[in-house]
């Protein structure tokens, strides 16, 4: 139906994640639409993204700096170690501005169906990092879903041999502006559970 050249990146873009074949034709034409200008940096930016972006060698989140501008801040306390699955999370956190310790990412969750078991994911590394520094707690800010379940109760048993160390996770309940008539029966309990005195 297409051109070979518009037809590859068509399935380039499909290869994504959350990206099906129409979305993936829509990205790609309104690329075409695009200057020729516009589309040599599109392509620059994808051609460097590995020379320019690196892995923290601390918390394995990505930045153009090794250790990352959160790791390297001495303002931080390296004692709080917030524990995420994706580098989205971080960004979600940083921009509530309320956090001052460090993060450990993941880069995943624990899901056998998808073929990812615990040794896929950096949990090793962050038993390292417990052992080696002078960690005082695990935050788990773990989604509240049957990965990232699954995911914090393994951490937890695994967090189990360190007595001293304190592991917390965010709470959960009802969300700002949301209606108690429409919330689930498993937000309402978690609700329920970690309601505060006041």
């Amino acid at each position: 139906m297409y051109s070979p050249a518009i037809q590859n990146l068509i399935n380039q873009f499909a290869k994504l994640p959350s990206v099906g074949p129409k979305t993936a034709s829509r990205l790609v034409f309104y690329l075409l639409s695009k200057s020729r200008h516009e589309l040599v940096q599109f392509g620059e930016a994808l051609e460097h993204i590995q020379e320019k972006i690196k892995t923290c060698s601390v918390c394995y989140n990505f930045g153009e700096n090794d250790p990352c501008p959160i790791c390297s801040d001495s303002r931080r306390s390296r004692a709080t170690v917030c524990v995420v699955a994706k580098p989205q999370d971080i960004e979600a956190l940083e921009k509530a501005r309320i956090y001052e310790g460090v993060y450990h990412l993941l880069g995943g969750n624990i899901d056998p169906l998808d073929g990812v078991m615990p040794g896929d994911i950096r949990l090793q590394e962050l038993i390292s990092r417990i052992k080696t520094q002078d960690v005082k707690e695990v935050i788990l800010a773990l989604n509240p879903d049957m990965e990232g379940e699954t995911t914090a109760l393994y951490l937890i048993k695994l967090l189990k041999q360190f007595p001293d160390l304190k592991i917390s996770r965010l709470a959960r309940g009802l969300p700002m502006g949301a209606d108690v008539e429409y919330a689930d029966e498993v937000t309402l309990e978690s609700a329920l559970h970690n309601r505060q005195i006041i």
